[in-house]
């Protein structure tokens, strides 16, 4: 699905807390980050966190963002540049004298707005230089600080300024020295766009990545604790439907597809491989059907919706049903299986028995026999933007769980009683009579 999916407002300390959320989910994909600023108005973009925006959906933003009419846009392309370079020299735990990125900052800071891929698709060198002269119809012009003072830019046709900054090589300055250095540039072309009075829209962004090698081995690497000897566990790829054109459409995946007839022993679906005939999918509906070879066929049964209320698409499970040996079972999902229609949904146990999400049929007379448990389930019928990766998901574990409950009950608890006991303090009262030696005794009647 990445959100992942990245916008800032004008302040950059969302951008560097970010960068530093998607290194928990970063993959070994190549990725360049980008930053975008404008003194105009730039359309938001809304990703889940750790999303890699792919070049295509770049391409749309883009498109949608500069629009038509004349545009200057300032490119400022580094040799290299990752997330690394942003979080290790960037002044992220608010040491702002020392970050190599001042004058970025201030820039971002400054503008109308701006808009932040911490983790863009990485295809080739030439990617986005290509795309912003294909979306600007010009051709790049390599300039410098003192070349453009001396440029005369016409603001009534579109323009493509290209700055080329270099990256460290480790021979004569450190990374940081030349990162400020590349700073200290990027503020000099600014005041001079600044100066001419020329409205423009800034990119900065790498060449290629300056990490690939590091993120490559790391994700190769096995991570956790494991027994030595012993390989990894090999993932079972979902199970992907694709539509006339080719595309995947419908994803499904599971650790088990339990079944149950007659409290016979559970049987494993998912140990089999299914043929998907009968499966199809469109805009608003799908139908992933999986066709075993013992006879049994399961059929998952999706639909998307605009919902006024959110102001958005949801796609629900309206269904499954379990058809073997002409015995016809069918469950209702739709009040319980439901996420926004760009995310997939995930559960750790969908069942029909036991705190059910799959809600039996009334008409099915059947489904007392039968019993589904779907172990870490995570379906997606809609929006496939990743290809034939998940989409962020939507988990359906509620937000209070019985510890929640039981820490709530035991302090409510505690505070009746800390309220009843203040209570009959506040309630005591003192004598107002007492005994006097020298005197009389005090005579208390017994009707007192």
């Amino acid at each position: 699905m990445a959100g992942s999916r990245w916008t800032t407002q004008v302040t950059l300390m969302p951008f560097w807390a970010g960068l530093l959320v998607f290194f928990a989910t970063a993959t070994s994909t190549p990725q360049v980050p980008l930053l975008m600023w404008s003194t105009e108005s730039l359309s938001p973009v809304a990703s889940p966190a750790g999303h890699i925006t792919s070049i295509d959906q770049f391409s749309a933003y883009i498109s949608s963002a500069l629009g038509s009419g004349p545009h200057t846009v300032l490119l400022f392309l580094q040799n290299k540049l990752s997330r690394d370079d942003f979080t290790v020299y960037g002044g992220v735990f608010g040491n702002k004298q020392d970050s190599a990125f001042q004058n970025l900052e201030a820039a971002l800071q400054s503008s109308s707005s701006s808009v932040t891929f911490p983790a863009l698709e990485w295809t080739g060198s030439s990617a986005v230089l290509a795309l912003l002269q294909e979306k600007l119809g010009a051709s790049s012009v390599l300039t410098d600080a003192e070349t453009l003072s001396h440029l005369s830019i016409d603001t009534f046709i579109s323009n493509l300024l290209l700055i080329n900054l270099p990256y460290c090589t480790g021979l004569e300055k450190s990374c940081k020295e030349v990162l400020h250095h590349n700073d200290e540039i990027i503020g000099k072309v600014l005041s001079i766009m600044k100066a001419k009075n020329v409205p423009y829209t800034a990119v900065y962004t790498g060449l290629q990545p300056s990490r690939v090698i590091a993120e490559s081995t790391l994700s190769n690497s096995p991570m956790g604790r494991s027994l030595l000897q012993t390989a990894a566990p090999s993932v079972k790829p979902p199970i992907v439907f694709n539509n006339d054109s080719g595309t995947p459409c419908i994803l499904l995946w599971a650790q088990n597809l339990n079944v149950s007839f007659k409290d016979t022993e559970w049987t494993d679906l998912n140990s089999q491989t299914p043929s998907l005939t009968g499966s199809m999918c469109n805009g608003s509906f799908s139908l992933l059907v999986l066709n075993y070879e013992n006879g049994t066929s399961l059929s998952f049964s999706l639909s998307r919706r605009f919902y006024p209320v959110s102001a958005r698409d949801w796609f629900t499970l309206d269904s499954v049903q379990l058809q073997f040996n002409g015995s016809v079972a069918t469950y209702i999902g739709s009040r319980n299986i439901y996420a926004p229609a760009e995310y997939s949904f995930h559960c750790q146990s969908v069942s029909s028995f036991r705190d059910p999400l799959l809600v039996p049929n009334d008409t099915d007379i059947t489904l007392k026999d039968w019993k589904l448990n779907f172990v870490d389930f995570q379906i997606q019928g809609f929006t496939l933007t990743n290809g034939t990766n998940f989409s962020y998901a939507s988990d359906c574990a509620g937000f209070f769980t019985p510890g929640i409950w039981m820490g709530l009950l035991t302090s409510l608890l505690m505070l009746l009683i800390f309220v009843y006991g203040l209570h009959m303090i506040m309630h005591l009262n003192t004598m107002d009579r007492f005994d006097d030696p020298k005197g009389p005794s005090i005579s208390v009647p017994q009707s007192e």
